[in-house]
């Protein structure tokens, strides 16, 4: 499981400011239902300062994404609309004492929602970049800016840190290139090299799970998602675990479904979320590994 803080938990079981103002005269939205995280925030703005007088918000997400959203709130009641422009997504994760690493795009998710709030107030048109052309990941629709922009104010350097700070090439990993590539050109903005085998700074005080203790979560978690899939007559079994990626077979109804990247990435959420470090869930190839046999040595393989 994820190393919460006792800050993120007791926001998560007890968050602040849920649920809609009333009367609320600004409102931003950020996210997608279909990507898997969404908030809503509404403000009440005193027009003749422009202080915020009241915050209220609506997630659909994580722990992570409730607890962001309440600290969020909690921190720029009071603000003027100004000064809560200066609020970061490292402010938000410092209020909440820390957020695991994996869990950083909820804080930016907030950024982004007070940023629309405020341009709604104003009566500008708030834009995300998120045009078919400005795409960079097109399963959690995270544009070449917001990349950008994280990058730079969270000095992030690998590909590993920006899927945690934006969920951009958490799902099918095509935008890996795409993202590698912006980390090259803002790196060298700043006189740095980027240097694809970098691994990113281990997390302070998370225990690293063992072998079997690591595939026994994974097949913990996909055992919790099976029952969904066996109501629509389908079903997924876990075929081996090979460093970061995790293979399975798709049966049943689900074994050819125009619906099974959108499955797959359900169980890679589940599974990172259980495990507590990102891996790639992905069809098992036809041959030897799709029958359950090992495809190299140096596998991390499951039991039958």
């Amino acid at each position: 499981m994820w190393d919460y803080s006792e800050t993120v938990k007791e926001h998560f079981f007890n968050p602040r400011n849920a649920g809609a103002v009333t009367d609320a005269n600004a409102i931003g939205e950020v996210g997608s239902l279909s990507c898997g995280d969404a908030l809503r925030l509404t403000l009440k703005v005193d027009p003749s300062t422009e202080t915020i007088l009241e915050a209220g918000f609506q997630t659909f997400g994580c722990g992570s994404a409730i607890a962001s959203s309440s600290a969020l709130t909690e921190i720029i009641k009071g603000m003027t609309l100004d000064d809560a422009l200066n609020v970061s997504n490292q402010d938000i994760a410092d209020y909440l004492e820390g957020l695991p690493p994996e869990k950083m795009h909820c804080s930016v998710m907030g950024r982004e929602a007070l940023q629309a709030a405020v341009a709604n107030y104003r009566g500008e048109e708030w834009k995300d970049d998120h045009e078919e052309g400005a795409l960079v990941c097109k399963c959690f629709a995270v544009d070449a800016v917001l990349i950008e922009d994280t990058i730079r104010a969270n000095s992030l350097s690998t590909v590993e840190e920006v899927t945690n700070y934006t969920k951009a090439g958490g799902g099918c990993s095509a935008c890996h290139e795409g993202i590698e590539e912006i980390l090259t050109r803002v790196l060298a903005e700043q006189g740095k090299t980027f240097d694809p085998n970098a691994a990113p700074p281990p997390p302070v005080g998370k225990p690293k799970l063992g072998t079997l203790a690591r595939i026994r979560r994974i097949e913990s978690a996909i055992e919790a998602i099976r029952p969904n899939l066996q109501r629509d007559h389908g079903d997924v079994e876990l075929v081996d675990v090979d460093g970061k990626n995790v293979y399975v077979n798709m049966t049943g109804a689900c074994a050819g479904c125009q619906m099974a990247s959108t499955t797959l990435e359900g169980i890679q959420q589940r599974i990172v979320e259980d495990l507590g470090e990102f891996v790639r869930v992905l069809p098992a190839p036809k041959g030897p590994l799709g029958q359950g046999q090992a495809p190299s040595a140096q596998g991390q393989h499951a039991p039958a």
